[in-house]
């Protein structure tokens, strides 16, 4: 139990960082929430408070990737393409040679997505609040993706509902609607067009993508930190997540 309850923080407060960059600054949430390098004695109550902020340091990272520019488009994990359905459109359109003209519809989808991703921060937070000490110790116990899937529990229907209303505003403002409306005009002009029999919902496709993105990236970076010891690089983090696998 000792054992868990030290490596649980360290674990978690490293859960975003892809590069490895600011683990300093991590150390130093450690060393200002009485957690282990504190000298300080642990309780289950400094563990989960000490958690909750590990996990807003890494949530927090998570939505900079996602949110900054290019950071859905660029990454081809959690880009988003074109809708299924419009798979025979955008196939004659870029025979045609407007192809030119389906990317920029794949980057204002992208754009909009990277846009709502901004909106994650408030809502990752409302899921730590809501931690309780088992949430926590079945995120440590658990498998590679234990920390992202208890966010995907607790907080998809919020983003989801934060995410549907500014993804409609951002596919406006990226002018995605008018891009979207005159290729379908251009389309229609196409000798024998066929056209899907319901049309595409672009607002939930962006949205349902932008949700995608985020739980992919943190997964990513869960499993990471859990099985790669090079992901580990400072001594402390070493010590403590490595005690936290000889537990098990």
């Amino acid at each position: 139990m000792t054992k868990r309850l030290l490596a649980l923080p360290a674990f978690l407060l490293v859960l975003s960082c892809a590069d490895g960059q600011g683990l300093a600054g991590l150390d130093t949430v450690l060393s200002n929430s009485g957690l282990p390098g504190a000298g300080a004695a642990l309780d289950s109550q400094t563990v989960v408070s000490g958690l909750k902020e590990a996990l807003r340091v890494g949530t927090d990272r998570t939505v900079t990737s996602t949110s900054r520019l290019d950071g859905f488009l660029a990454n081809e994990l959690i880009r988003i393409y074109t809708p299924e359905s419009l798979s025979t459109m955008t196939r004659t359109l870029r025979t045609v040679g407007m192809g030119r003209q389906v990317d920029e519809l794949e980057i204002a989808m992208n754009r909009a997505a990277e846009q709502a991703a901004g909106e994650a921060a408030s809502v990752f937070w409302s899921g730590i609040q809501q931690m309780s000490i088992q949430d926590a110790f079945g995120i440590l116990d658990g498998g590679d993706t234990a920390a992202t899937d208890y966010f995907r529990r607790t907080t998809s229907d919020a983003l989801r509902a934060r995410f549907s209303p500014i993804v409609e505003d951002k596919m406006s403002a990226v002018g995605l609607v008018k891009l979207y409306d005159d290729l379908t005009a251009r389309y229609r002009a196409v000798p024998f067009a066929q056209f899907a029999k319901e049309p595409p919902d672009l607002r939930q496709h962006v949205t349902d993508g932008a949700l995608s993105g985020l739980f992919t990236v943190l997964a990513q970076e869960e499993a990471k930190i859990r099985q790669d010891p090079a992901a580990r690089s400072t001594d402390l983090l070493k010590k403590v997540f490595g005690a936290s696998r000889q537990a098990r």
